[in-house]
């Protein structure tokens, strides 16, 4: 991946092959309900929630910005901290964010891709503060190598508890003529039901026909797409593809992308001619709702050490750790997420650090203080 904000990802598709972002539904069966689905959704088009330029002066969809790495910064959680991923995160306070360069009080996201590391870091509701640190709503790690789903109903930035970044149509894919995933859409009515990939629900309707979070769309084969412009063709090729995933309540068929000012706004205009009854609901698997959605045991971790714990500043010091049925772990402060089971720290003061172990269900926590003398 290139470094910066809209960075090219040089043909990088996050998440493995098999995840269901990256999942081919072309030939996906139509799920018994599609009509009904299709339907709930009333009268709407498709909508490009993005493009070039500004529009009453801040850039049009949601910026990402590519790092190498550190340095770390703090994140304090004013809403969802008890469903979000512990700082540190490689988030600069000129970080673009959503809205930029006057916000106001949108959704406010912030994504940061870690090439080096091949981590994802997503904040919602994110407001910059005065010392560095960065205040947000909610926040989420995600491993662009192996898929971290968020425990079960537990939200992220979107209500759907998914990733923002991995269903953005970016211009550098659409340059190069493919779009190889699925892409993020919002409907204005859902219901307290989600179907994987969503973990989370976020009800505004009793309408049994509404969607629930998650819920795929595909746009039907025999929908001509042959004489829309360059850019749309390749978008609305991976419609019919990849699919929408439902990720979010908001207006109707809004798909959103990144900002870019290569993008040809006429071309983006013309997705308005695709009515969603354009599109079928191709079958999920399981639908959850609050009678099915799975429990189970939070992690049991069952050691976390250090090599040393009295140290002089600046000394290397190796904690490690077991736990039982974790999908992933973060150290905070200072090493952020880490794959496998120990990691180097370099206390400057006495420091405590806190071990995260979280899996489908919830997360458990360990502490370990390092004295520095």
């Amino acid at each position: 991946m290139d470094l910066g904000s809209g960075a090219s990802l040089n043909g990088f598709v996050p998440f493995p092959a098999n995840n269901p972002w990256r999942q081919n539904i072309a030939n996906a069966p139509v799920d018994a309900n599609s009509a009904n689905y299709i339907n709930a959704i009333g009268a709407r088009n498709v909508y490009a929630n993005f493009g070039a330029g500004t529009y009453d002066g801040n850039i049009i969809g949601i910026p990402y910005t590519v790092v190498s790495g550190s340095p770390f910064t703090t994140i304090n959680y004013n809403l969802y901290g008890d469903e979000s991923d512990p700082a540190p995160m490689p988030i600069a306070i000129s970080t673009l964010l959503e809205g930029s360069p006057n916000p106001g009080d949108g959704d406010r996201h912030v994504l940061v891709l870690d090439r080096d590391n091949c981590w994802l870091y997503e904040l919602g509701g994110a407001y910059p503060q005065g010392d560095g640190t960065w205040q947000a709503a909610a926040g989420a790690v995600w491993d662009m190598q192996n898929y971290n789903a968020r425990p079960f109903r537990w939200t992220s930035t979107d209500a759907a508890g998914l990733p923002v970044f991995p269903g953005l149509v970016r211009y550098d894919e659409v340059a190069a003529g493919h779009i190889d995933h699925a892409l993020r859409v919002t409907l204005q009515h859902t219901k307290a039901a989600f179907v994987a990939p969503a973990t989370h629900w976020a009800p505004n309707s009793s309408d049994p026909n509404a969607a629930p979070m998650g819920m795929r769309m595909r746009l039907k084969a025999n929908y001509d797409i042959s004489s829309f412009p360059p850019q749309a063709k390749v978008i609305l090729t991976a419609m019919k593809n990849y699919g929408l995933i439902v990720a979010d309540n908001g207006s109707s068929m809004f798909v959103i992308g990144a900002p870019d000012d290569r993008w040809n706004n006429d071309d983006l205009t013309t997705l308005k001619q695709v009515p969603a009854s354009a599109f079928e609901v191709v079958q999920s698997g399981t639908v959850y709702t609050a009678a099915n959605v799975p429990t189970g045991p939070a992690p049991n971790i069952t050691s976390f050490t250090a090599d040393q714990t009295t140290v002089a500043a600046g000394t290397a010091v190796t904690l490690s750790w077991a736990a039982d049925n974790a999908s992933y772990y973060i150290i905070s402060p200072e090493a952020g997420p880490v794959r496998g089971t120990s990691v180097t720290v370099h206390p400057t003061t006495t420091t405590t650090y806190t071990l995260y172990a979280t899996n489908q269900f919830d997360r458990s926590s360990r502490t370990i203080t390092i004295n520095v003398q």
